[in-house]
This record gives structure tokens, sequence and C-alpha cells, in this order.
């Protein structure tokens, strides 16, 4: 069968849909917000072929799975396995990375297992394995005459009395060993404390270092190695603890046993002390000057996920856990006694008379501010007072004081030690906020132990290799020659890693490093990402729905996007996208266009077929915008800057920034753009949003460095709507976040038959105990916990995921129920609410941003990232503006239909007219175009970006040579498309 033909699909909104999709090729579902593209898509095509693929497994299987419930479809046939990629995070994981995430990382572990060559972190030495012969001749270059003995570690580090150990060594005919770093005769061995660890050398061979005693020297190797297997120490003897060294000629029968000379008993030769002036000899691998030795290479030694290669002090996070100073002296401008640390004031007794004592100590004033203390003092503050002791006063039961005198702890260590004792959650739970985030000091961030990170291919260790962006990733490996066996063996493991990166390159993420963390990353990046891996599987027959790869892709990249979903068509899979942007409609095969409006109003079918099929439909709204009938205005002309008011960010550089110096007028619509990569977000919401909020809002936001943040004085609150969710519960939802349920639930209560029953608003919340079904807890639905698999919600069974008991759902305003309120949609809701101020307002800013068709109670699980930023634009409309709010927008444009975005427009614009400052980043050239002002970073992305390449008017950034958002603008700016729009 050539086609997927589906009939009667009736999920959500769609009306009784039916259609044919050709199989093995690229379609583009597009359509308005809230159309129908996800339930057709999503909902229909892939939960179809997802329950027949659970149906076909072992009911033992099944177990394990999640019961898929049947879509509401008649039929559907010649469907294909299907695959989902959505735009979710890869991993809330804070151990996955880019490279996990990819199976790059795999490759790479394998890669230094094999090929690696380790090296001695103190000496640069390379840590080879070394033959007998090499180990006589490292032997006789030392000074002849020197008194040395040979030894074979047997035990290292280990617990017990070792009794059975010496017994077997005096069998084997070895007269003396060293324990613990002191030589002892077999006959007058020290009784070992089996509950402590014991270090046991069995001494070989003691001699005088001299040019024929190669062969000696050899036999004695060839025993030490075989007893300790692959290891063997040579100890210098000091001078008057030698006694009388065996004759070169003397018998060598014994290794120390006849012909070695007799010393005194117990202590004869070596001790502890001249352990640093020993040589260490390897048949594995050992530093020949100090002794390091790595275990054998296995690939778990590079796993930071793996106790044998994770670092010791982080256990394989690459972070560590900190009581930050910054946070801990909350007010700094404040005095001890005022409050500078919250806990050690005034209202602290005990603390505060510690203070007290440490002020007399160390004679500053208590009520100076912390700024204008001493360094040291506030070190000693901080860090405690090391050694010195001070006399501390303490209060005592019936009022007494007595006198201690101790070193003083310090308050970060205070706050550590009481949060690692605690048992009350509440404690630890106030002690958390005064908790930051560092690398962690011993493995500086990479994650690895010191074994691993000293293992070298091509000159770079793997931490060196993961820090690479993708792009230098692959450039690196593909001109990677090893010598050798080794060549042979990483020539197999490297071709799997390229193909991979450069399936990551194509998709446009050739900026992201390896090492970075999976939790940090965008859904579009995410998304591409496992694009990116499913290219590589090289599977076909397969049909993958992808929901909007394109988002946070650049214009540039966009032809690279293109080309994979090609090539994944052409192994022979169908690949249905849900997308709005221009240039992958053109570019498909088949385009779907579903509506005619959003909600109640889609779910049609409006046209189908090629690109030009589409743009010939007069009756398809998408159509219109494909064929310049209907266009985004360019504006007749925009808001000149004011060089008086602007907010100045100095030397901004976290990330990839390059010390960068930005204006952003004040009262204007300003746009950040640049290639995936150059450092938007962390210019505007790293830095620009993370100082501001600290300083106006009072937030405990980790901010990226910068000098300084000018010009904040003329702006009274910021505002960050970005993409996270309003909810992560069922309880969430656009009802409670806009604030538009405390009306609602009021008029409810104000009913006359609420008021006789003795009914109050909290009746009506489904938060607390009153009227809400208690089967469920007011969340409608019951969390099921899977094996292996994240939790699923199903619909309670007494209440029908209604949320309230049956007595509750009996009080009616205007004939519906509280439940039926909340099931409506925001545009039923604001013609039923129309005569309700309190209501109405709320209801029509919902409008306003495009998200008419959403329900009022509608689970914010299911809201997508682009609906929860409007929900909370829709919010911040509602509130009363006061003309001096800075509102920071992260790619608003997601999800957006040409329709979508042009209502999105007006809404910023409106934001603007009111003295606002709207700063958005964006990608959407119909956004840029109407931008009053624009600042463009990169040239690239990663290492290549970090630097302002053009600002100025969407005119000024279109005529710049340098900017590649200019290059794609240029063509939306010409006279002759302006001179069309005006006509």
């Amino acid at each position: 069968m050539q086609q997927i033909r589906v009939r009667g699909a009736r999920t959500h909104n769609l009306k009784n849909l039916s259609l044919d999709l050709p199989r093995e090729r690229l379609i583009v579902v597009t359509g308005l917000s809230g159309s129908g593209k996800s339930s057709l898509t999503f909902d229909t095509l892939y939960a179809e072929g997802q329950r027949r693929y659970v149906e076909s497994l072992s009911a033992y299987a099944r177990q394990f799975l999640s019961t898929m419930d049947k879509p509401d479809v008649d039929s559907i046939e010649g469907l294909s396995p299907a695959i989902a990629i959505e735009q979710k995070a890869s991993s809330h994981n804070p151990r996955s990375t880019v490279g996990t995430v990819t199976e790059i990382y795999d490759y790479l572990r394998l890669l230094y297992a094999r090929a690696g060559t380790p090296r001695c972190p103190d000496h640069g030495v390379d840590l080879a394995a070394q033959t007998v012969s090499q180990m006589v001749d490292q032997v006789l270059r030392l000074p002849e005459g020197l008194a040395a003995a040979l030894l074979a570690p047997v035990v290292s580090e280990r617990k017990g009395e070792q009794q059975e150990l010496l017994e077997e060594l005096a069998a084997q005919g070895f007269v003396r060993v060293r324990i613990d770093g002191r030589i002892h005769e077999m006959e007058a061995l020290p009784q070992l404390d089996g509950k402590k660890k014991h270090t046991i050398e069995a001494v070989v061979d003691r001699m005088r270092i001299r040019p024929d005693a190669a062969q000696r020297l050899a036999e004695s190797f060839e025993t030490a190695l075989r007893l300790s297997g692959g290891l063997a120490r040579l100890a210098f003897l000091q001078d008057g603890q030698a006694g009388a060294i065996a004759e070169q000629g003397a018998p060598h029968a014994g290794r120390g046993q006849a012909g070695a000379c007799p010393g005194p008993p117990g202590e004869a030769g070596l001790n502890s002390g001249a352990a640093q002036r020993e040589l260490v000899f390897s048949s594995r691998h050992a530093c020949p000057v100090c002794g390091y030795s790595v275990p054998p290479l296995e690939p778990k030694l590079f796993s930071f996920n793996n106790p044998t290669g994770a670092c010791p002090s982080c256990d394989g996070l690459g972070v560590q856990e900190f009581f930050d100073p910054q946070r801990v002296v909350l007010h700094p401008h404040l005095s001890l006694a005022g409050g500078a640390v919250r806990g050690w004031d005034r209202r602290n007794d005990h603390y505060f008379h510690l203070i007290q004592s440490l002020a007399k100590h160390y004679g500053f004033d208590i009520e100076t501010p912390w700024t204008e203390l001493p360094e040291h003092v506030r070190h000693v503050l901080l860090h405690g007072s090391g050694t010195e002791a001070i006399e501390f006063s303490y209060r005592e039961e019936a009022g007494r004081r007595s006198r201690k005198r101790h070193p003083f702890e310090g308050i970060l260590p205070n706050l550590t030690r009481r949060y690692r004792e605690t048992e009350s959650p509440m404690v630890r739970e106030e002690l958390a906020r005064y908790l930051g985030v560092r690398p962690c000091p011993e493995c500086q961030g990479t994650r690895l132990n010191r074994a691993a990170r000293f293992v070298f291919v091509g000159g770079r260790t793997l931490p060196e290799l993961t820090a690479l962006t993708v792009g230098r990733a692959l450039e690196f490996l593909g001109q990677l020659a090893l010598a050798g066996w080794r060549g042979e063996v990483a020539a197999k493991i490297v071709k799997g890693m390229v193909e991979r990166l450069r399936f990551l390159s194509d998709v446009g993420l050739d900026y992201l490093t390896l090492d970075r963390s999976a939790e940090t990353l965008s859904g579009g990046e995410s998304q591409r990402i496992r694009l990116a891996s499913q290219v590589g599987s090289g599977l076909t027959g397969v049909m993958y729905i992808l929901d909007e790869p394109s988002i946070g892709l650049h214009q540039r990249d966009n032809r690279r996007l293109l080309a994979t979903l090609k090539q994944l068509r052409d192994l022979g899979n169908t690949v249905i996208v849900v997308e709005h942007d221009e240039e992958a409609i053109r570019e498909a095969d088949h385009v779907v266009d579903l509506g005619p409006g959003a909600g109640a109003h889609g779910g049609h079918l409006v046209a189908q077929g090629t690109p030009r099929d589409i743009a010939a439909n007069p009756a398809s709204v998408t159509g219109q915008y494909l064929a310049g009938r209907r266009r985004i205005a360019v504006p007749g002309s925009r808001i000149r800057p004011d060089p008086a008011r602007q907010i100045r960010i100095v030397g901004a550089r976290g990330n990839n920034l390059a010390q960068v110096t930005a204006q952003i007028p004040l009262g204007l619509f300003t746009c950040v753009t640049g290639v995936s990569g150059s450092g938007k977000s962390t210019l505007i919401v790293d830095t620009l949003f993370g100082h501001t909020a600290a300083r106006l809002n009072g937030a405990r936001v980790e901010a990226a460095p910068c000098e300084r943040i000018e010009g904040l004085e003329q702006i009274d609150r910021v505002i960050d709507i970005d993409q996270s969710p309003i909810g992560r519960t069922p309880r969430s939802n656009p009802a409670t976040y806009t604030g538009l349920f405390a009306p609602l639930r009021e008029l409810f209560a104000a009913v006359p038959e609420a008021r006789a029953r003795g009914y109050d608003s909290g009746r009506f919340s489904f938060n607390v105990k009153g009227g809400r079904c208690e089967a469920c807890q007011g969340d409608g639905v019951i969390r099921v916990e899977m094996h292996f698999l994240p939790d699923v919600y199903v619909p309670c069974d007494v209440c029908g995921g209604k949320r309230y008991n049956r007595e509750t759902l009996e009080i009616r305003y205007r004939g519906k129920n509280i439940h039926e309120v909340l099931d409506m949609t925001v545009e039923d809701a604001a013609r039923f609410f129309q005569n309700v101020p309190a209501a109405a307002g709320k209801l029509q800013t919902l409008t306003d941003v495009g998200l008419s068709y959403v329900r009022l109670g509608q689970n914010a699980t299911t809201l997508s990232g682009g609906e929860a930023q409007r929900v909370k634009l829709s919010r911040e409309l509602a509130k009363r503006a006061t003309g001096k709010t800075l509102y920071i927008l992260d790619e608003p444009t997601t999800g957006l239909h040409f329709h979508d975005v042009e209502q999105l427009l007006h809404v910023l614009h409106r934001l603007r007219d009111e003295g606002n400052t709207v700063v958005v980043i964006e990608h959407n050239l119909d956004v840029i175009k109407t931008a009053d002002w624009v600042i463009d970073l990169g040239p690239e992305g990663g290492e290549g970006g970090g630097e302002i390449v053009a600002t100025g008017t969407p005119e000024d950034i279109a005529a710049s040579e340098a900017s590649w958002t200019g290059k794609y603008l240029r063509p939306l700016l010409a006279p002759e498309r302006r001179s069309a729009i005006s006509a």
C-alpha cells in the first residue's frame, strides 16, 4: 500500500477527518494554532501506531507498558511502526550530556581505552610497560656502588594480620619482608593489627650497583615481577643502614636469603622516610620516576557514571554544592548587628554573642557595614580562625555566663555542619537557600578521576576532547592519525563517531559542546539531537513524526535541517512534520492544511497537496501567506531610540560572550538575533535578566558575569516570559495561573443555592478539602507509577475526571456547574462571562495572545512551550501597566502560524506603546522586520560567536554584509516587496 488512509478521525477537535497521506514522502502538517495538527499526527497516527505495537507484545511485556487508549477514529490503513520526536527536554538527569545522549561518549570511552596512552600527571612521562632488560638497563645507569634493595609488593593497603601470606613467603625461602616501610627478619616479625591497613613487600635481593650485576639483576627482577604480578620496587639503603651487602659473586639463590648479609633485626635497611627516593618498575603501566600507575585501560575507567572512572570528590557530577558567601551575606550594605548575615544578628542571642566576642578579639565594630570590614576580619568570620583560640562568652541556665577559649568555627563551616547533621526537613530546606553550585575543585568540572584525566589520544585528553564543539571535534577526529596498531584500532571507532558528529552538524548543532549538560538544552535542540540519532540508525519503513524541528534554528541552518529530513525520507521512511516555517512548507512533498480556525472552529481539512496547490487554494490561510496575498506588513516608520534612555550592558563575558558591550533602547521593541549558539540567551536572559532581577526584584538568580549594567534606575520591574511550564501537575491550568479562577469561584459561592448550603468560595477549589473529590484529591486523574517508564495519569473512577464531589457539582451558575465552566474554551467563556468584568478582562487577554481555543481547566502538562509562554504573557497584559517594565521573551513565535504571529505582534507592540521596553530573542524574520531596533550576534555559533555583528534598525542589519540575519532579512525589506505591501 502506497498510502496511509485515515477515515473518520474525531480525536479532540477533529471533525470526522478523512484523508490519504502518501508513504515515503516528506509531509508537512500546518494550520493555525489549535487547528488540530497535533491531534492528527501525535494523538491519532502515532498513538494508533504505538497501540498496535504494544498489543503485538506478550502479556508479560505489556504489564510494563502503559495501556494506550484507542484513538477516536474509524480506521487507519497502511500504518508503519511510528517514532515520535517531540519538543521535550531529553533528560533531567544531571549526568546526561550531549555526548552521552548521542552515544558519541560511548565511542570516545572505547577509543581512549583501546588507543589511549596514559601519562604521569606529575612528570608528563608516558606510562608504557617495561621489559626486564629495560629495567636492568635503568638500574645500571645509577651511580656505581649505591646500596639498594629490590622489593616485590605483595599486599598494598589491606586490612588483616596477613599471617598466612607471611608464612607462605617464609616457605618460599624469603628471609626478610618490609612491612609498612620497615624491614623485618622473618624470625622476628611484629604482630600486625588486623583492623589497620598494611603494605607488605618481600625483599627479593640486596646489592650494590655495579656494571657486572646485570645477570643477577635480571634474575631478581624476574622473581619480583612473578611474585607481585608485574611490579617491582628498588629502594635505596641509607648510609650506616646497609650493613654488609652480599658480594657480587655470592650465591644468588635466595634473593634476600643465603648470600645476603644479615642486618640488625627489626629495622635493618629501610624506613618509610626513604620511600620518596624509590624507583618503581612495571611490566604493566607505571611511571618510572614516581611509580604512578594506572589500572588496565577499560571503557569503564572513562565513565563518570561508574565508580571506576568517576571523580571521587563529586561522584561524577562535575559540580559541588557549597554555601555561597554571596548568598550567605545577603545584605552586605548592612552591619553584622543589623542583619548582614541572617541568623547571626541581634535576633539570635547565641550567635550574636559569638560575633561580639570576635569583635572584641579582633577589634572591629559590629555596627560597621560588612563591606567596610577589613578583609582578614571577613575571612575569619566566614571561614573560621583556624588554630587561633578566642575567648567566647556563653549564656547558661539561670542567666549565668561562662567563658571558654577555642577556635572560631566560621559561618560557612557552621552552615555546612548543620546542613549535614540535621534531621529536620525544615532546617535543611531553610539552609539550602544559601547553597550555590561550583565546579568540583578536584576534577575542575571534568567529572573523571585523576587516572582517566591523564590518558591521551592525539595529544588530547578525554575532557579536552569533550570540551570541543561538535564542529571542532569533527575536525579533530577527521585529522586524527595514530601510528602503528593504535591507528588500526582507532580507525573503526573514529568512523562511527565522525558519522554521528556529522549528523549533528547537519541539523545545525555544530555549536554544542559534547560535555554540555542535557538539562540546559532547549526543546528544539533536544529534538534535533534525537533526529540526528534516528538518521544514524539507518531504519527504513518507519513513520517519523516531528513537532516543529526548526524551533530555535536560524534561517541559515534551515536548509541543513531540511536536507536531513529528506535524507530520512530517502532511506524509505514516511516523515510527517508539524511545522509553520515557510521554507519547510515550500520544500515538502505533500502539505496538509488544517483549520480553518482554532479549537472548535478547527479540525477540518482545508487543503492538501503540493505547496503550489496550497498556495492556489483561496480557502487556505496558509496558502494566502505562501502566495503573498496576505503578509505581515513592514512598519511605515520606526520609533527612533533616545540616547538618554537606554540600558547599557558593559563587559558581558558569560559562556562564549567576548567582553560584549550592548545598548538596549528603552521604550522600544528590540529583537536580539543571530545564528544558533551565538550568545543571545546568555546576553539577554543570563546577563541582563539575571542582574536586573537581582537588583529590582531581589531575586536569587545565577547571573552571568559582566562588569556592570547601567540605566536600570529607569525601569521599575523586569519580567522574563519564558517557555517553562506554568505547572508540573494536573492541578495547574490557565484559569489558576492567570488568576481567573478566583472570581469564578466567588461567582459560584454567590449563587443562592450555594449560600443556602453555606458554601464559600473555598468549596469550589480543588486544592482544599470540602468540595473536591477526595479519591483523586481534586486532580481529576490518578497517577499510575510505571515500571521503566514515566508515570501515567488515568481518569479518576469516582468523579470521572470532574475533580469535584457530587454535592459541589449540583451548584449551577446560569445552568452550568464549576466543572462545565472549566471545560469551556476561552472563546466560549468570553461570551458566557462577558458581563462579569473581573473575568471578562482576563479572558480577553487570553484571546488577544491567540489562545481562544484553550480550555480554562486544561492540564498545564498538556500545554506546549509556546502556549505556556502566551499564558504568561496574557497574565502580564491583564496587570495594571506602569509603563516602565522590561519584558524579555525567548522565541515567542514557537508553535505559531503566520496568522498567529501577526496577532502576537499586535500584543507586543501594544506593550511597547504603553511605554514599556520589549526585548525578544527571535529567528522569525516576520518579527525581526517589525522591530524598532535589532542587535545581531555572531558571526557564528559557539566559539565562533559571542560578538555583536551589527546593531540598528532592520534596514541597517539588512545592509550589513557581515550579518547572516541581514542576508535573509534583505529580501523582505526590498523596495518592490514594500511597495507591494503598500498597494
